[in-house]
């Protein structure tokens, strides 16, 4: 029986992260980091891990891909490949030199790993997850964004912060876009079971909500230099596992809707259970009307994305 195979698509901080992860993991055989644009940081990347596999003792294969058909037959591809805001760089400028990327990326993948489930981490996240349906033509249980999992964490992380227990035993819940108009649920968050509600006062849980938003900029802000990368690699790292092990765990992932919350074509986070097949089921939460009003502004965020890549011409409505 083949052993399970993923491929690293960007092996910048988070994609070489994630790919260092896996490869200590145990759960997947070989890892193959590819990089279009510099293959020679992937090559020494690849050998770097290699080396501490052996140091841990792990049976993990570590490879790099030096042309796109080294990723063939993948499992899983994560895609971290994209862009950074240049400067006079505008937001849609961003928004369609990231969607060409990925449709280099899905070019290959389509080629070389047809039956692969993939999960999209580039930003702006909900419209990559778009381009990469849009370009494979896949069903949408094939394309899964990483973000409800890093929102979820970064906001475990402040209500450990302001209750100073509880570590390893909050669940926090955050849906929609991955942006500012995300839409934390202190409804459904708790800690060793109990309501977030019955623990602290919804001042401070306000103040969370509000820092969750703004978790990535706050990083960024102390860096001077960089973004985060642990966090996102460790959460796009357990969707592969999930989908490796055919475990049926329940994330918040970036899914396209097709009626759920009652919405269509347009791709936002919501709970789905991840297994072999990637996302096998969405789950409906029952929001209450603030929020319902919360998320529709958060959908309406992702369409005017998705509106900004046919109005800049990368595609036309039929």
């Amino acid at each position: 029986m083949r052993g399970k195979k993923v491929g690293i698509v960007g092996v910048g901080n988070v994609g070489s992260t994630c790919a260092y992860i896996l490869a200590m993991s145990g759960n997947c055989h070989e890892v193959i980091l590819r990089s279009s644009s510099n293959p020679d940081k992937a090559k020494g990347l690849a050998l770097d891990m290699s080396q501490a596999v052996q140091a841990a003792r792990m049976h993990t294969v570590i490879k790099h891909a030096q042309e796109p058909s080294d990723i063939a037959d993948c499992d899983v591809i994560v895609i971290t490949a994209g862009s950074p805001r240049l400067p006079g760089m505008s937001r849609d400028d961003l928004l369609v030199k990231n969607a060409q990327i990925m449709k280099r990326v899905m070019d290959d993948v389509k080629k070389y790993s047809p039956n692969a489930i993939i999960v999209p981490v580039s930003n702006p996240l909900d419209a990559m997850v778009y381009v990469a349906l849009k370009e494979t033509g896949w069903d949408r249980n094939r394309v899964v964004g990483m973000a409800g999992i890093l929102d979820s964490a970064r906001m475990a992380h402040f209500v450990y912060e302001q209750l100073g227990y509880g570590a390893g035993q909050i669940r926090c819940s955050v849906m929609g876009g991955h942006g500012d108009d995300m839409v934390p649920l202190p409804r459904f968050s708790t800690v060793a079971g109990v309501p977030l509600t019955d623990l602290l006062t919804w001042d401070e849980i306000d103040a969370i909500v509000e820092r969750t938003k703004r978790g990535g900029a706050e990083i960024v802000g102390l860096l001077k230099d960089g973004s985060a990368y642990y966090a996102p690699a460790k959460a796009a790292a357990l969707m592969v596992e999930a989908i490796l092990g055919d475990t049926k765990q329940i994330y918040p992932c970036a899914v396209m809707l097709s009626g759920e919350y009652g919405y269509k074509d347009v791709v936002s986070g919501v709970p789905v259970m991840l297994g072999a097949n990637g996302a096998e089921k969405v789950i409906e939460a029952n929001l209450n009307d603030d929020q319902d009003r919360k998320f529709a502004k958060s959908v309406g965020s992702v369409k005017q994305l998705i509106e900004a890549l046919y109005s800049k011409g990368f595609y036309t409505k039929s």
